[in-house]
């Protein structure tokens, strides 16, 4: 898929309880960031898809005063375009939950990360030993070369962005050589007790688990979080977790919103957020369709102001 501006690629999505709630910010005492990261989807993008006016408005006020903007993002590579088109194509995107990240204005690939075929397949049985059969799509794109090929996606997946895809047997659907991810979907378990059955029998050491909120589980590897991806973004430009201004919605995000905090920087949860989230950070702003961003940007970085006002 090839997206020319960041439209709304969720098929039949529904904003998220208090996506529109205003939350009052008040003063947010005298820290500033040297770098500002974001999650996308339900963070800084409205439901359908896109960046608010104000919302850009308060990016583009970040970088004028000297303060990088880095998303950080599930999507995989194949959404790169609409990542890029979110992002007015500056500064470095992490995408596939850390596993992908990309200078967009070089064009220069910094990280990729795959997992070997024969350990996906061996983290699939022992989730569905304890959860059932499940339903199976990849994201096979390690090599930059599969970037522009069809998503492989078993026949009753469901998968939510129109991006091109091959809808194969379950036998099929696992490529030869290593992927980004796996998607896993229950047709009978939600995503959080999914995600809690899968940890209880995955080590770390083997895989990383998480979800983005979009109905399936990922299967990502080792060391592949926001967190280690977003890490790549601040040597780059030789910022630290504790100078880090981050904002994020879902469990995805948890691993970069608590290194952020953990180092003494502000970690920031959006109205609309997974109670994970919210009980792993101490601020709140607004949801994402209130410019819960853009709001908080405008409190902390423009004393108040909006752009331009």
């Amino acid at each position: 898929m090839s997206d020319t501006a960041p439209r709304a690629v969720l098929s039949g999505h529904v904003p998220s309880p208090d996506a529109d709630r205003v939350v009052e910010l008040g003063d947010l005492g005298d820290w500033r960031p040297k770098l500002v990261a974001s999650d996308l989807d339900g963070t800084l993008l409205s439901s359908d898809g896109v960046v608010s006016p104000r919302t850009r408005a308060a990016l583009d006020a970040c970088w004028d005063a000297g303060v990088p903007v880095v998303g950080v993002t599930g999507r995989g590579p194949r959404l790169l375009d609409s990542v890029r088109a979110a992002l007015d194509g500056r500064g470095i995107a992490v995408l596939a939950q850390g596993g992908f990240v990309v200078d967009l204005e070089r064009d220069e690939v910094l990280r990729t990360v795959g997992l070997p075929r024969d350990e996906a397949m061996a983290v699939i049985a022992r989730i569905e030993a304890v959860a059932g059969e499940l339903v199976v799509a990849v994201e096979d794109a390690a090599e930059q070369a599969e970037v522009h090929t069809a998503l492989r996606v078993q026949h009753g997946f469901n998968w939510p962005y129109p991006e091109p895809a091959h809808l194969l047997p379950r036998h099929q659907v696992l490529p030869q050589g290593a992927v980004l991810k796996v998607f896993l979907r229950s047709p009978s378990i939600g995503q959080d007790e999914l995600l809690a059955r899968a940890r209880e029998v995955v080590d770390p050491a083997d895989a990383e688990l998480t979800h983005a909120g979009l109905g399936f589980i990922e299967v990502l590897p080792v060391g592949v979080t926001k967190a280690s991806g977003l890490a790549i973004a601040l040597e780059r430009y030789g910022v630290g977790f504790g100078d880090v201004l981050v904002f994020g919605d879902m469990p995805n995000d948890l691993p970069m919103l608590e290194a952020v905090r953990d180092a003494g920087g502000r970690a920031v949860a959006v109205a609309n957020a997974h109670p994970a989230v919210r009980a792993a950070t101490e601020e709140v702003t607004g949801g994402h369709d209130a410019d819960g961003v853009a709001r908080y940007l405008e409190a902390l970085l423009l004393d108040g102001r909006r752009p331009g006002v």
